[in-house]
């Protein structure tokens, strides 16, 4: 039954990737592959209570994330059903690919160290929606803000969860993590850049806006919409520091951000008649919110959690350590490239079990390996879209094609992994 569980997982995730020509939604794939792998866990003949007991622990943690997802994705559909994003789009002239791809990509590494990875996605691609009229443009610059938000995630303690990980957990200090991976994921964000600085030509279609009468009778006003922006802003960039403080899940500050912005949209619409003030609030926004995405991302982290409480992962964590010998460095490349294939949350929980905060060498706190194993956690999974939670939002956003962000983006993504993984190797050798 072990066995036949990543039989499952493999079968499942090739649904996901084919799942244009197959015509099944991704999420209806992941669904099925999420609760295929915990009946076979159950029918493996292990206990009972602790499969129950595993699957509520595994629960929380992944309800966590899809509140913390669902309470982003309605923070910015309602800044952008108040225009707010064209405070930014508006500044953005350029329609040159080159030059736009240069922009958005700076501005996703810096906001991703900020935000999140995650977070920080799902505001670019409410960008790119008013920036890029054609749907395989789009894609492909929504492939590279994977990229660079999985990049700028890298070097940030609240970038990205992996590194949160270790920061909370001892092995990485705040300063650490900033000083000596800031470089090497700046490495992997440009190398791609610079290689599509020389192949790609042309320029982006701006989409048409597109106005209906309500948009004449009664708009938004530029302080409903400057407001709206900055108090989203505000809200997100107020999550990290509410978890800091009061050291709950991220989810509760962004569930505290959401209430708030909604109170706000409540008072400055009362006045208005109830159809355009339904367009502005948090329950007509709610509307727009991709309820399959949440659902695919349910069913992709209920799968890889089912492997990891029957130890799947963490045989595979010992195998690593066995056959390259206990060296850090290609451990730690191979965990990251597994990543995009495996969450990478799981990955890096299991290395943290694996070894032990050690008084000197390596593993020491700050050490080499907890150093590597953040950069290399939190960029290898940009060489699938379903590598990273970064990947899998966009790809439910976008409803980006697997095989399309494999032929597309797959190459420049590990082309930046392995520059910034050798920026990395080579700084600690000086």
């Amino acid at each position: 039954m072990l066995t036949l569980m990543i039989a499952i997982f493999v079968l499942g995730y090739i649904a996901i990737a084919l799942e244009h020509p197959f015509k099944i939604d991704k999420a209806a794939s992941a669904l099925i592959t999420g609760v295929l792998v915990w009946t076979l866990f159950v029918l493996s003949g292990a206990d009972q209570h602790f499969i129950e007991e595993e699957l509520l622990h595994h629960l929380s943690e992944i309800s966590s994330i899809l509140f913390f997802l669902l309470g982003a994705m309605t923070i910015v559909e309602l800044v952008d059903a108040h225009e707010g994003f064209a405070i930014i789009t508006d500044k953005i002239k350029t329609t040159n690919k080159v030059k736009l791809l240069w922009i958005i990509s700076i501005l996703t590494f810096f906001f991703s160290a900020a935000l999140d990875n995650l977070t920080t996605s799902i505001v670019m691609i409410s960008l790119l929606r008013k920036l890029i009229e054609d749907k395989h443009d789009r894609w492909f610059f929504a492939g590279i803000v994977v990229v660079a938000a999985n990049a700028g995630g890298a070097w940030s303690p609240i970038g990205d969860v992996t590194t949160t990980m270790l920061w909370i957990g001892g092995q990485l200090s705040t300063m650490t993590i900033v000083k000596t991976l800031f470089i090497p994921s700046l490495v992997a964000m440009l190398v791609p850049l610079i290689v599509l600085t020389f192949t790609m030509k042309g320029e982006v279609d701006r989409p048409k806006k597109m106005e209906g009468l309500e948009h004449y009778t009664n708009p938004t006003t530029p302080f409903e919409r400057n407001l709206i922006f900055f108090l989203g802003v505000a809200g997100l960039l107020f999550v990290p520091i509410f978890k800091t403080l009061t050291h709950l899940p991220p989810f509760m500050g962004m569930m505290l951000s959401l209430g708030v912005l909604w109170s706000v949209t409540e008072v400055i619409h009362r006045s208005k008649n109830k159809e355009d003030k339904s367009q502005l609030s948090v329950i007509g926004v709610l509307r727009k919110v991709d309820t399959a995405s949440v659902l695919f991302f349910l069913g992709i982290l209920l799968a890889v959690a089912g492997l990891q409480s029957a130890g799947h992962l963490a045989i595979m964590a010992g195998n690593l350590n066995e056959w390259f010998g206990g060296n850090v460095y290609a451990i730690n490349v191979v965990i990251g490239l597994l990543s995009a294939l495996v969450d990478n949350v799981p990955l890096v929980a299991g290395s943290m079990g694996m070894y032990e905060i050690a008084a000197v060498g390596d593993f020491a706190k700050d050490g080499v390996f907890w150093q590597f194993l953040a950069f290399c956690a939190g960029t290898g999974g940009s060489a699938l879209i379903i590598g990273s939670a970064a990947g899998v939002a966009v790809m439910g956003l976008e409803k980006i094609d697997f095989v399309w962000y494999l032929k597309k983006i797959s190459i420049l993504a590990l082309i930046g992994y392995f520059a910034g993984a050798g920026t990395y190797i080579l700084m600690q050798s000086l």
